[in-house]
């Protein structure tokens, strides 16, 4: 097959008066080959078929099985043409489809692919746009969020600046919690939230708003939008900030690092990159930056108070009676080192509770700044994990390793009472034999 430069120069060779074979040796090709290309008889660019098109029979077939089922194996659609005749591999075939675009795209299962995408018009200060990022792999010691962090992104439609807040999970009161402080980075509360169809948000199957979430909406004032099934691309703002975050902040924190000091250099990732973008705002080519765009939104104030929910994570406390929160550590009693305890905390309220897994508060403390690394101790717990120290402490001396110490009296007598054996002659096990013997004596007498 000869490209379009060869075929190009081939020509124009030939109309300079070069033969066919002057044509051929220079361009390293047969004679039959430019022969044909001179002629018309073949295109540059199209490959001539090597023999008969043996697919060509079983192609309409091919083409309806597809249109009635998409997702059709090609392993099982090959057993059916094998058993109608077709006699070629299965790679062969495979091809076959390939080239020929014979399975069509499914719409149900990838919406984006193929169709027309509009250019949605989002007024200022209108909507929010919200979204949930699983990021594998967090540094070590990061207490309670195990293989994956999750965080939660807020994300302007109108302006596009989006702020992000680390979670251990996802359930509700952490959403509730995390959104709080994102529409605080993002300066206020617009008219519409929008989700996917988080079930902590709506019911997935219907749409409607779930009865818990009903009331964070009204206490911040909100219409709760959800996308519609399989239109993830609806929100396709904080998607785009969700891969920001994932490959120009997560990918490369370093591991040396705690959870509000990653948190804050998310913020200030947040405010010296994404804030400063440059942006077409209108089909004049006028350009903007996010931030100024964000501060032309108009948007309601946040409330002062976050929505009364429960937080609750549960902690293994450490040999030295703490548990971890959240960048600090606070005392319980020493009985519950190594075990595990649930971390309640009421949005608002200044106080950590500890509970057992019985629901008895064994704690109560105030809480201090979250990742100030400070450590919170009550005089009660901390007089008695110095008694059960001290208690458990000993001043014996430890055993030598290569030791002889036989079985004592003790293991001995217990040996003799497994095999059956009486106690050695002379020897007194109780006192009460000399009292016997000594009633018989005087009997006697």
């Amino acid at each position: 097959m000869l490209t379009q430069e060869d075929d190009i120069d081939a020509h124009a060779l030939r109309k300079r008066g070069w033969s066919i074979s002057a044509i051929a040796r220079h361009l390293g090709r047969d004679r039959k080959t430019i022969r044909a290309y001179l002629s018309g008889d073949r295109t540059a660019g199209v490959r001539a078929p090597a023999g008969e098109d043996v697919f060509g029979p079983f192609a309409t077939y091919c083409k309806e099985r597809l249109k009635e089922d998409p997702h059709l194996w090609a392993t099982a659609l090959f057993d059916e043409v094998t058993a109608l005749g077709y006699d070629r591999s299965y790679a062969r075939f495979t091809h076959n489809l390939r080239v020929r675009g014979l399975r069509p795209a499914c719409e149900p299962c990838h919406p984006a692919i193929g169709r027309p995408v509009a250019i949605i018009d989002h007024p200022a200060g209108d909507e929010t746009q919200w979204d949930w990022v699983d990021l594998p792999n967090p540094p070590a010691g990061w207490d309670g969020y195990g293989r994956t962090a999750h965080l939660l992104v807020g994300a302007l439609s109108h302006s596009g600046k989006w702020r992000g807040v680390l979670a251990e999970s996802t359930d509700q009161p952490h959403l509730v919690d995390a959104q709080h402080r994102v529409a605080t980075g993002l300066g206020g509360v617009t008219r519409i939230w929008r989700f996917d169809r988080m079930s902590t948000v709506v019911h997935p199957d219907t749409g409607k708003v779930t009865a818990s979430y009903a009331a964070v909406a009204k206490h911040y004032g909100v219409q709760i939008k959800p996308c519609s099934p399989r239109r993830g691309n609806r929100k396709g703002v904080v998607e785009k900030a969700n891969h920001t975050a994932a490959q120009r902040w997560w990918r490369t924190l370093p591991d040396a690092i705690t959870v509000a000091q990653a948190q804050a250099r998310l913020d200030a990732f947040c405010e010296e990159k994404t804030d400063t973008r440059i942006r077409v705002v209108d089909d004049t080519g006028t350009r903007s930056s996010v931030g100024v765009l964000a501060a032309a939104e108009q948007l309601r104030p946040v409330p002062a108070a976050v929505f009364p929910v429960v937080v609750a994570v549960p902690r293994t406390v450490s040999p030295q009676a703490l548990v971890a929160f959240r960048g600090n550590r606070y005392s319980v009693p020493p009985q519950l080192t190594r075990t595990v305890v649930t971390v309640q905390h009421r949005l608002g309220s200044p106080v950590l509770s500890f509970v057992t897994g019985n629901g008895v508060v064994v704690a109560v403390h105030h809480r201090v700044a979250d990742g100030t690394g400070a450590t919170v101790r009550t005089d009660s717990h901390v007089t008695a994990l110095t008694t059960a120290v001290l208690g458990a402490f000993s001043t014996d001396r430890p055993h030598h390793r290569k030791q002889r110490i036989p079985p004592g009296p003790a293991a001995l007598a217990a040996a003799d009472r497994l095999r059956g054996t009486p106690p050695a002659a002379g020897a007194v096990v109780d006192l009460s034999v000399y009292a016997a013997a000594a009633a018989r004596r005087s009997t006697l007498t």
